[in-house]
């Protein structure tokens, strides 16, 4: 068993990115994920495990520092909030462009604009959908607890460099800022250092080697056939990770007539909600996204023809109830609640919704 720790998930995610072997981590004071910079800057972990930890004069340098550290294969992480992850958009563009893995966590808050800084979740089109210009996809992890937070960063790496992809994990200001118990330990990756080694060679911008020539990392093609090819490549490996790497969770849904769709805090909310439902005779089940993209489109389509109804609940305006419709292809009735610009739902509210769509209203 690992350390046992009363900590914030701000805190835990930093503390696990030393604990993971990060060799660099860059980024810039936003409510409310400052505690992650904060801490890192605390623990001074470059005498910890010799990790670099730099405050950039913005969000748009840090995101390009990320870019520089990860082209010359280092294990970079970065993390920012809703408006910091707008200006990072021009530089993850370019960095999944040039295929190149790191970690960047989003503690959500609330918009449009600079808003709130309570949670939301309403950035669920900016990392599901590309945010940035191009054909790209991030692969999005959305923890619903403070040892989520933790565990996600080694599984997240685990994922960049098995696809040369930058990955992305989905917070918010409610699970960045909540205390729990959660369980640290020296995190395992799924390669030796030797096989990384072994995997930058080929591509990593460090040096000329001893048998090969110098590698160049760049997301510029001027020629349209090469970068169309390059795009078809792209596009092949996002498909590899809707069939290799989905991750979701089922609560309840083996007897469910109704079914409750939310991730993150939703998720956790939603749960009381179904324990509510079930007291009242209502047989709800939960079913959880882990992962935002790729979305467990052919899992939550296995329930079309069993459940009479779904439910999509998010901390915003609808967003989420997209990727539920397109996985039911219509063929179960779908509708949302949400609470937004701040505003975090209760049970109760969830309860009520789901009683509505029974009702038919």
């Amino acid at each position: 068993m690992g350390e046992l720790k009363l900590m914030k998930g701000n805190e835990a995610i930093a503390e696990a990115a030393i604990r993971a072997g990060v060799d660099a981590y860059f980024g810039y004071p936003i409510t409310p994920q400052s505690e992650v910079i904060e801490y890192l800057m605390a623990e001074q972990p470059e005498e910890r495990t010799g990790m670099v930890v730099l405050q950039a004069e913005s969000e748009l340098a840090a995101i390009n520092m990320v870019y520089g550290a990860a082209a010359a294969g280092k294990k970079v992480f970065t993390s920012s909030s809703s408006p910091g992850i707008s200006l990072y958009q021009e530089g993850i563009s370019y960095i999944a462009g040039a295929e190149l893995p790191c970690v960047i966590a989003n503690v959500v808050r609330g918009g449009p604009g600079l808003g709130t800084i309570q949670p939301s979740q309403a950035d669920y089109f900016q990392s599901t959908k590309g945010g940035g210009h191009g054909d790209y996809k991030l692969y999005v992890l959305a923890p619903a607890s403070v040892q989520e937070m933790a565990d996600f960063i080694q599984l997240g790496f685990d994922i960049a460099y098995k696809y040369r992809n930058p990955v992305m994990i989905q917070s918010d200001g409610m699970i960045g800022q909540m205390m729990e118990k959660v369980e640290l330990a020296d995190q395992r990756p799924r390669w030796t250092d030797e096989e990384i080694k072994q995997m930058h060679d080929s591509w990593a911008a460090f040096g000329k080697g001893d048998h090969r020539e110098r590698n160049i990392i760049t997301s510029l093609d001027l020629d349209s056939a090469k970068q169309e090819k390059h795009n078809h490549h792209l596009q092949a490996k996002y498909r590899r990770m809707e069939e290799e790497e989905v991750l979701f969770e089922e609560i309840n849904c083996e007897d469910a007539e109704y079914l409750i769709v939310a991730y993150g805090s939703s998720a956790r909310i939603s749960m009381k909600s179904i324990d509510l439902a079930r007291a009242k005779g209502i047989k709800a089940g939960l079913f959880r996204p882990i992962t935002l993209y790729p979305f467990p489109m052919k899992q939550l389509n296995a329930y079309v023809g069993k459940v009479k109804g779904i439910l999509s609940v998010e901390m915003s305006a609808g967003q989420l109830i997209e990727d539920i419709k397109l996985a039911v292809e219509c063929n179960v009735p779908v509708k949302h609640f949400g609470r937004y610009g701040g505003m975090i739902h209760s049970p109760e509210e969830v309860l009520t919704a789901l009683e509505n769509l029974i009702k038919g209203e």
